[in-house]
Formats: C-alpha cells, structure tokens, sequence
C-alpha cells in the first residue's frame, strides 16, 4: 500500500473527528445556544448537507485541476471552518461554519478517494479504502471521546479548537508527503463521468450507502443523551463508551477491508444485517446500561466492517468515473448522516423518547437490506448474461469481471 494512502488516512483522522465529535457535544452545545437537543443535532445534519452537496459540486469543480494543489487548499477551509466554530457567537453562525466545514471535508474525501484508488489495483481497492476508513475509525476511537473530554471539562468550544490543531498538522502532511499525482493524458470530461447515472445499479449502491449510514447514526447522534437519561450513567462515562464505539469501528474497518475484496456482498448483506439485529436490541434493551455499552461497540463494528465494501461497490459500478464516483459515496453516506439525525430527532420531538431512535434505524437498515439482496440478484443476472454473450458462437470471448458473494 503506497505511502500516500496512509497520509490520506491520517488527514481523514481530523475530518472524522469534526464530523462525529458533536454527538457527545450535543448537551452543552444546547445549553450554551438556548436551543433544544434535537435542535443541537441539526448541527450534525448541517454538516452531512454540506457533504452531500459539497463532494459532487467540488469533485466537477476541481476535475481538471491538479490533485495535490486541490488537497492542500480543502484541508486549508476546512481547518479554518473549525477555528471559526470555536468563535461562532450564535448557534447560526455555528451551524453556517459547520455547512462551511463539511464542503471542504466532502471535497477533500471525493479527491483523497479518487487519489487513493488511482494508486492501487483492483483487488485492493476495498483495502485501500479500509485505509482510509481507518482514519476514521481511529477519530472515533480517539478523536470523538477527546471531544466529550475536552467539552465536559474545558467547553465544547475547546473540541473545535483541538480539531482546528489537528487540521494543521495534516495540512502538513500533506504538503510534505502527498506526492504530485500527474493528470490523465486524455483530460477528464465532465459528460463521460456523468454517464454513470444512467446505471440503476449506481443508484442502488447509493440507496444502500445511505440508509446503511443514516441506520446507525439515526441512533449514534443521540447516543450520549440516550446513555444518560434512558441508561441512566453518569455523564463522565461518555467519552469512554464513545470511545468503545471507535474500537469497535476500528476493529470492523480493518477486517471488512480484508475480507470485502473476495467476498463483496457477503460483507455488505452480513454488515447490514448485523447492525439491524443490534439496532432492535438497542431499542428493547436501552435502559439497561450493560447492553447500552457493549450495543456501542457491536455497532461501530457492523457500521464499519460494512463500510469497506460499499466504498468498492460504488468504484465497481461507477469505475468508468473515479472522481465522481468518490464524490457519489461521500454524498451517499452523508445523505445517511442527514437523514438518520434528522429522523432521530423527529421521533424524540414526537415524544418517543431516546430510544425510540434505535427503532427509527432499523427501519432504515431493514430497507438497505432489501436494497442490496436486490442489487446481489441483478449482478447476477448481469453476469449470466454477459457468461452467455462470451460463449456464444458468434462472438469472441470477452473478459468478465463479477464480484464474488
């Protein structure tokens, strides 16, 4: 795995931590803005928005422009939008520096995705992506639980200005270690790449992406409020069960990205499957704080062990666009992130309570399975049919590419 990858990794380590750090911020967040803890949680959807209109955008804005150039500057916005959160004197101008954040972090992943698949072959796309992913991962396991710390002892403002710190340090990262990564000789065009829409299985694969993602995060978001109020711990133990939803997302990443690239869709109908089961026991069993705790961390797990393999499903199906196939999974999974808080604070403003957000989830996930056993049995379909055209006594033999199960 070359080098650069794991620069990208460690630049994602920062992103990651902005983006899931306010689901242990929420409660002081909302006492100091005057505003409700559903309310505070739309600051997590603003950011997802910001992603899910910010990767496509950026990804046809910088097509042609060098990648490395591009990288730097995304890097650059996004460590300001930070320093900005931590000044922002309403909950408005928090919420515009987190839309702000999040198009320069959609960026940044669209381009670092492109980069890193560029560089390996096929058959370790999925691990490059666990790579990655594993930046993210670890930014649960450190940076998200380091952000409890900070905002229970020192003010949440202080989170931001931690990540505002990290951002410079991968800024350097990447300035120093990021190689020139040479264009195409053919120029990339804007109308070639938007061909892959017209594949229903690229919509599939971004259905499946988000209400995968929006699943588990409709329940993560408020996690901290549920642990507190529904099982009843003392809010000191935040971070440490943030940081077991890190581990357990750590440990996911790296054995779904082993095994994703040989056994594609056994990971994505498993992984799914795994994180519905989790999400209704979470939601019979939430008031009991030993299962809270260890549902924690089997859900980072099934999020992530998935996560690998809808990275590489999208880059299969949309290969013949690498930019705007990065671009489309960061939009996906933050469609999910929007979605699933937004629906988790629906159904605590409706009066259901915290738990009832795991409920919420599982619906999204029940739906994401039955996208992806669909999906299973077109390619299937697809791949019989392509096996018989290269048998054919009137055709030549044609190389077949087919995902194993």
């Amino acid at each position: 795995m070359p080098l650069a990858v794991y620069i990208l990794g460690l630049a994602v380590f920062a992103l990651g931590t902005s983006e899931f750090m306010l689901s242990g911020l929420l409660p002081p967040i909302a006492a100091d803005m005057d505003v409700s803890i559903p309310q505070a949680g739309l600051l997590i959807s603003a950011f997802a928005i910001g992603m899910v209109i910010g990767a496509p955008l950026l990804a046809v804005a910088t097509l042609r422009l060098p990648r490395r150039t591009t990288l730097i500057a995304l890097i650059t916005v996004f460590g300001l939008g930070q320093v900005a959160g931590a000044l922002a004197p309403s909950y408005e101008l928090l919420f515009v520096s987190r839309v702000v954040s999040a198009f320069a972090c959609a960026g940044f992943w669209a381009v670092g995705a492109a980069v890193a698949i560029a560089m390996v072959p096929v058959n370790a796309r999925a691990r490059a992506m666990a790579v990655m992913i594993g930046g993210l991962s670890i930014a649960n396991v450190l940076g998200v639980p380091a952000g409890a710390f900070l905002g229970e002892h020192f003010g949440w403002r202080s989170a931001f200005w931690a990540v505002g710190a990290a951002s410079a340090l991968a800024l350097v990262g990447v300035v120093t270690l990021i190689p020139r990564i040479p264009l195409p000789a053919e120029k990339p065009r804007l109308k070639r790449e938007l061909a892959i829409y017209r594949d229903g299985q690229v919509w599939l694969a971004i259905t499946i992406t988000a209400l995968a993602a929006g699943g588990v995060f409709c329940a993560f978001s408020y996690l901290a409020p549920l642990l507190t109020d529904v099982a009843g711990l003392d809010a000191g133990w935040v971070p440490t069960v943030l940081a077991l939803f890190g581990i357990g997302a750590l440990v996911g990443t790296t054995v779904g990205g082993r095994v994703a690239d040989a056994h594609l869709f056994g990971v994505l109908i498993s992984g799914i499957a795994a994180s519905t089961v989790f999400l209704v026991v979470l939601a019979l069993f939430a008031s009991s704080a030993v299962v809270a705790v260890a549902l924690s961390f089997l859900l980072g797990l099934s999020a992530f062990y998935t996560a690998p393999a809808l990275n590489a499903r999208m880059f299969n199906v949309a290969g013949a666009a690498p930019t705007l196939a990065g671009a489309t999974t960061t939009a996906a999974f933050n469609l999910g992130n929007t979605g699933g808080p937004w629906l988790g604070g629906t159904v605590i403003d409706a009066g259901f309570g915290f738990s009832s957000t795991a409920w919420a989830g599982a619906a999204m996930t029940v739906v994401a399975l039955v996208a992806a056993a669909f999906s299973l049995r077109l390619q299937r379909s697809r791949s019989r049919l392509v096996a018989s055209s290269a048998t054919s006594p009137f055709e030549a033999p044609k190389a077949v590419h087919t995902e194993r199960t």
